[in-house]
C-alpha cells in the first residue's frame, strides 16, 4: 500500500475480526456478557476485602490489588472491543490508541509483578510459617505493592512513549482488536529494530523472570506441602497455591506467545485469539478461581449478606 504524508495520517482504524463479519455479532453477545461478569466479580472481591477487617492480611489484600488491576484491564480493552466488534471498522484516534497501549502495559506489567509477590507471599507463609510475620510485615507488603505499581507505570510510560516518537505516515489500519505494541508498531514508517531489541529484552525481564521466580517458589512450596503431617493442612496449602498458579499460568502462558514470538511466528488472526486469553479470560476467572475455592472469602461474604440483611430488617 502506498504510503502517504505523515501528517495526513490523524488516527487508526481497528479492523478486528472484520474478515469474519458473520461471527461478529455473537463475538460481542458473548464478550459482553463475559466484561459485565467480570466487574461484577472482581467488584465484589474489592468490595469484600474492603470492608472485612478479618481479610486485612497480606494474602487478600494482594488479591484486592490483583482484582483492581484485573478491573483496569478489563475498562481499558473491553469497551473498544465491543465497539469494534459492533462494526465493520472502529476509528481511534492517535491520543486514543496511545492511551489504551499506555494502560494496557501499566495494568499488564503491574499484574506480572503482583503475581510474583503473591508467589513470595505463599512461599514465606507455607514454607516459613513461624517467621512470616516478620518476613511479610507491613513495611514489606507495602514495599511489594508500590513497587508492582511504579514498575508498571515504568514501564507503560517508557514502551509507549518510544512506540508513538515514530513516524507513522500510512497505512493507519491496525489489524487487532485493541492498541496493543506489536500490530501498532508494525505501522510506524521508521527502523523499529533497537526497539525491538529492548522489547524483547524487557519482555524477558518482566514476564520470563518474574515467571522463572514463580516456579521456582512453588517448587519449594511443593516439598514443603509434602512434608506436611496434616492431611488437612495439605489440602489447604495445595488449594490456595493451585488458584494462584491457575492464574500464572494463564496470563504467562498466553502473555508469553503474543509478546515473544516472532512478528511472523503466528497469523494475525490467531494473534487476536491468544490477546484474548489474557485480555478476557485471566480478569474472568480471577474472582472464580479465587473466590469460589477459597472458604474464608465465601464466609466473608456471606456474613456481609448477613449484615445487610439485619440492617435492612432493623430499618423496615
Amino acid at each position: 500500500m502506498k504510503r502517504q504524508n505523515q501528517s495526513s495520517v490523524v488516527e487508526f482504524i481497528l479492523l478486528g475480526f472484520s474478515n469474519f463479519p458473520e461471527l461478529q455479532r455473537q463475538l460481542f453477545q458473548v464478550f459482553l456478557v463475559i466484561y459485565l461478569v467480570t466487574l461484577i466479580g472482581n467488584a465484589i472481591i474489592i468490595v469484600v476485602i474492603s470492608l472485612e477487617q478479618s481479610l486485612h492480611v497480606p494474602l487478600y489484600l494482594f488479591l484486592l490489588n490483583l482484582s483492581v488491576v484485573e478491573v483496569g484491564f478489563s475498562a481499558v480493552i473491553m469497551p473498544e472491543m465491543l465497539v469494534v466488534l459492533s462494526s465493520e471498522k472502529t476509528v481511534i484516534t492517535f491520543a486514543g490508541c496511545f492511551s489504551q497501549m499506555y494502560f494496557i502495559l501499566l495494568f499488564g506489567g503491574t499484574e506480572c509483578f503482583l503475581l510474583g509477590a503473591m508467589a513470595y507471599d505463599r512461599f514465606a507463609a507455607i514454607c516459613h510459617p513461624l517467621s512470616y510475620p516478620v518476613t511479610m510485615n507491613k513495611r514489606v507488603f507495602m514495599k511489594l505493592i508500590t513497587f508492582s505499581w511504579v514498575s508498571g507505570i515504568i514501564v507503560a510510560t517508557v514502551q509507549t512513549t518510544w512506540v508513538f516518537s515514530f513516524p507513522f505516515c500510512g497505512p493507519n489500519e491496525i489489524n487487532h482488536l485493541s492498541c496493543e505494541t506489536p500490530p501498532v508498531l508494525e505501522l510506524a514508517c521508521a527502523d523499529t529494530f533497537l526497539f525491538e531489541i529492548y522489547a524483547f529484552t524487557g519482555t524477558i525481564l518482566i514476564v520470563m523472570v518474574p515467571f522463572l521466580l514463580i516456579l521456582l517458589s512453588y517448587v519449594r512450596i511443593l516439598f514443603s506441602i509434602l512434608k506436611m503431617p496434616s492431611t488437612t493442612g495439605r489440602q489447604k496449602a495445595f488449594s490456595t497455591c493451585a488458584s494462584h498458579l491457575t492464574s500464572v499460568t494463564l496470563f504467562y502462558g498466553t502473555a508469553n506467545m503474543t509478546y515473544l514470538q516472532p512478528k511472523s511466528g503466528y497469523s494475525p488472526e490467531t494473534k487476536k485469539l491468544m490477546s484474548l486469553a489474557y485480555s478476557l479470560l485471566t480478569p474472568l476467572l480471577n474472582p472464580l478461581i479465587y473466590s469460589l475455592r477459597n472458604s474464608e472469602m465465601k464466609r466473608a461474604l456471606m456474613k456481609l449478606w448477613q449484615r445487610k440483611v439485619d440492617l435492612h430488617t432493623f430499618l423496615n
